[in-house]
């Protein structure tokens, strides 16, 4: 069930009118019999379904979701059957003859009770019984005996299972880990059903050579790796740092000491706040050498890990003054200190004192950690994603705003099943009925069916998992959903379902990689055109950076345009059709379509067009194409390229393999230190994610005065500090009412009264809120509101409210 129905209330609450010997109670508008030995029992799949406060104080809640320990004897189980087959047979069978032995040992007990009860005269004299009671006793002895043996053998056994158990326990943490994912984005959901395959999956990697403690090892280093991969293709790009920081924080917390975790996601903020004079002290005390800009994080540092910092020697001006202005200060550790510090004390220097370098330090120590080659795993194509796809389980691919696979996945119908196999519904107004009947077409033909744009019909989609379960379809049927990110998005079809992310791979090496797994063979080496190929490659080099340019807003672009891979087909027609049989290339045909009717289109700003403008003249003429015949540093490419004269796309391939794998920003002609307000915002960004993982499901849900406490002290200390030196908040101020000055005087006074009303509600939330938390008044739905987004956080609704009345208070007549 997906909720408690109204009209089941009066059952749950008992409402019983008797009339006569029997009971009766209303169920809509009939009265039906109530038996007392009625019991009623509602379940659901959905693992937080919502229950309204005039149901929960009725009903009796039982959690039947997965616990650890039950699902590393599940996984135990799958291990040992999968690694020793014998074994798990003979635990089986010893705990079915213990089992008989006992049901053997019950019998003989009551038998003997009964014979005792029915024996007549008197007992010791009745030869018969003594002789029953005798045997009884024997064979009870027996099974006594029986049963101790089987106890030492089941110990025997035990013990030899345990030696799987770090596997177990390890598979049981992963799945935890990313079933918190779901915190960050409701999206970010998945199945213990394709756990469990991804786990038999690893299992498969066998190596004879390898004793139990290695082949453990091994698995464990196999399913991470797996794990991971898997994980990352259902999240966009944007995540994929953070679930690495916390893949690394779950599986290995031995590499994290005492406070460092809660230095790093800026938990210990509260304390510092209240050690202020300490840290001004300490500030006054660090060496000359450090910015004022970074004396705070440092003075931080030295109050949360004094050790650390002492281990630092930071008075070393000499040792730390080239590393701070390296610019790539998280690969040039000081070598005197390195063996002294972890990994993770590095990432807490470059944090402190290079936040502009934090997000590569992060990345590298989690590619260091985990044993990866690169953060970001190769892009998955449709195709390879369609290998790993079950009739039973539908494929969701969720895209970012603007994307639309409907194409590649037309393309892999036509050569998988066949043009006239594959069909799509644009879900909307209407499409339901629709959307239903295909779907139990395309189930009993063995057809691919496409449902596109599901975020629009959210509250549809419990009908559609029902039609699900009922489904019985051939072995060729295939169901493809396309989704938005949406807050309400089912979770039940969200776990069941096989995710992966739609959306340009991050970097221009993985861009390039899959536009040229994208496109065929025959593509490149049509016509046998080496300039036409050079020509190919120089778009793709375009495409990517204007993609990869979004990652540099406001400076790379103005906002974020959605240049897809439509863009990318469009793109390939032009330049097909500009070598079709003429000698002079036209690139004035090329740059007027690219502007007018493609990329430009997209693009809503004078700045931003007159960006698209140079790209097209760079990437597009006759001279740009000879120099990629040989190295030129004059070229927009890396001076270090050179193509291949030929038309095979595998040489192409292997010059995209051999370029870096951080972008550098003279890639897309920017100027070589605007990274470092990108990776400012992006760690900052992933640091939030971070705090907000660290939180409890029920923290932001349900009122807890210690959970509570602990994360809103911070804010409200530093309210209270902020407004120490301040009368705004008691300031009277009551709304101009003389609009006949300057339009600039009433501007200022709007906006000065617009800003003191403000600040006042701000703080009379907050006010209430340390109230609440102090226990000196009691909790109100305003107060809960508020007190919950902070906890998630999010802008609270009556935050919002008061921002939009003082925007629109500020229109003047």
């Amino acid at each position: 069930m997906d909720g408690v129905e109204p009209v089941l209330y009066p059952i749950l609450r008992r409402d019983l009118v008797a009339q006569g010997p029997r009971y009766v109670v209303q169920i809509g508008d009939k009265i039906i019999d109530y038996n007392e030995e009625f019991r009623l029992f509602l379940s659901t799949r959905n693992p937080n379904p919502f229950i309204p406060p005039d149901a929960a104080s009725i009903v009796t809640e039982v959690n039947f979701t997965t616990t650890r320990s039950g699902l590393r004897g599940q996984l135990l189980a799958l291990t040992i059957q999968h690694e020793k087959p014998d074994l798990e047979e003979q635990k089986t069978k010893l705990l079915q003859q213990e089992e008989d032995k006992k049901i053997q040992l019950a019998k003989l007990e009551e038998s003997l009770l009964e014979t005792l009860a029915t024996s007549q005269g008197n007992i010791l004299e009745n030869k018969d019984l003594i002789e029953s009671l005798n045997q009884t006793k024997a064979s009870s002895a027996l099974i006594q005996e029986s049963l101790k043996e089987s106890y030492k053998l089941q110990i025997s056994l035990d013990q030899e299972r345990d030696a799987y158990l770090p596997l177990a326990e390890s598979a049981s943490k992963m799945y935890f880990i990313i079933s918190d994912l779901s915190k960050i984005n409701n999206m970010y959901r998945f199945s213990l059903a394709a756990f469990l395959r991804l786990f038999q999956r690893a299992l498969q990697n066998k190596q004879d050579s390898e004793n139990t403690e290695q082949r453990i090892q091994s698995l464990i280093s196999s399913l991470k790796h797996m794990v991971y991969k898997y994980i990352c293709r259902c999240l966009f790009k944007a995540d994929q740092l953070m679930f690495a920081f916390h893949f690394v924080r779950g599986m290995h917390p031995e590499l994290f000491q005492e406070n460092e975790w809660d230095t790093f996601t800026g938990v210990v903020v509260g304390d510092m706040l209240r050690k202020a004079d300490s840290q001004q002290r300490i500030r006054d005390q660090l060496p000359s050498w450090i910015d004022q800009e970074r004396s705070w994080a440092v003075a931080t540092l030295k109050i949360a890990l004094p050790s650390l910092y002492q281990t630092l020697c930071f008075e070393d001006v000499a040792l730390w003054r080239t590393y701070y202005h390296n610019s790539m200060c998280e690969q040039e550790f000081p070598s005197i200190l390195a063996k002294k510090v972890t990994l993770f004390q590095q990432v807490l220097v470059v944090q402190a004192l290079r936040p502009d370098r934090l997000q590569s330090a992060m990345a590298l120590f989690a590619c260091r950690t985990l044993g990866l080659k690169e953060l970001s795993p190769l892009p998955l194509s449709l195709k390879r994603l369609y290998k790993e796809t079950l009739e039973i389980e539908p494929i969701l691919i969720i895209i970012s705003p603007g994307a639309d696979p409907s194409q590649e996945l037309q393309e892999l119908a036509n050569a998988e099943r066949g043009g006239e196999c594959y069909h799509q519904v644009a879900m909307g107004q209407g499409q339901a009925d629709v959307a239903i009947q295909m779907l139990k077409e395309c189930a009993r033909n063995g057809d691919w069916l496409c449902l596109k744009n599901l975020h629009l019909v959210v509250s549809w989609l419990p009908v559609l998992e029902k039609e699900l379960n009922t489904l019985q379809p051939k072995d060729t049927f295939r169901l493809w959903l396309t989704a938005e990110v949406h807050p309400n998005f089912t979770p039940i079809l969200l776990q069941t379902s096989l995710k992966i992310t739609y959306e340009s791979p991050p970097g221009l090496k993985k861009n390039l990689m899959r536009t040229y797994e994208s496109w065929t063979p025959e593509q490149i080496s049509k016509k046998d055109n080496i300039h036409r190929a050079h020509a190919l490659f120089s778009f793709a080099w375009f495409h990517a950076a204007c993609q990869e340019r979004r990652n540099y807003i406001p400076q790379g672009w103005t906002k974020f345009y959605e240049f897809s891979l439509s863009d990318l087909r469009a793109g390939y027609n032009i330049i097909d059709r500009l070598f079709d049989g003429t000698k002079d290339v036209q690139w004035e045909f090329v740059h007027g379509l690219l502007e007018n009717a493609i990329y430009g289109g997209r693009i809503d700003n004078y700045f931003d067009l007159r960006v698209l403008q140079s790209y097209l003249k760079q990437f597009f003429n006759s001279s740009i194409i000879d120099a990629l015949n040989q190295r030129n540093k004059k070229s927009v490419f890396p001076y270090s390229l050179s193509l291949p004269k030929s038309c095979s796309i595998l040489d192409y391939r292997a010059v995209i393999e051999k370029l870096p794998e951080d972008d550098k920003p003279s890639f897309f002609g920017l100027p070589a230190n605007i990274a470092r307000s990108s990776q400012r915002m992006i760690s900052s960004q992933v640091i939030s994610q971070l705090r907000i993982l660290g939180r409890s499901v029920t923290a932001g849900c349900k009122f807890d005065r210690e959970i509570w406490s602990n994360e809103l002290s911070p804010i409200l200390n530093l309210w209270k500090k902020l407004n120490q030196n301040s009368n705004l908040i008691h300031q009277k101020v009551s709304p101009p009412n003389d609009r006949q000055g300057s339009p600039i005087v009433s501007f200022i006074v709007l906006e000065q009264f617009n800003a003191i009303r403000l600040v006042q509600s701000v703080h009379q939330s907050l006010a209430a809120l340390s109230k609440v938390i102090r226990g000196t008044t009691l909790l109100s739905f305003r107060s809960t509101e508020i007190g919950k987004c902070f906890v998630k956080p999010k802008v609270s609704p009556h935050m919002a409210e008061q921002v939009g009345r003082s925007r629109r208070s500020l229109t003047i007549p």
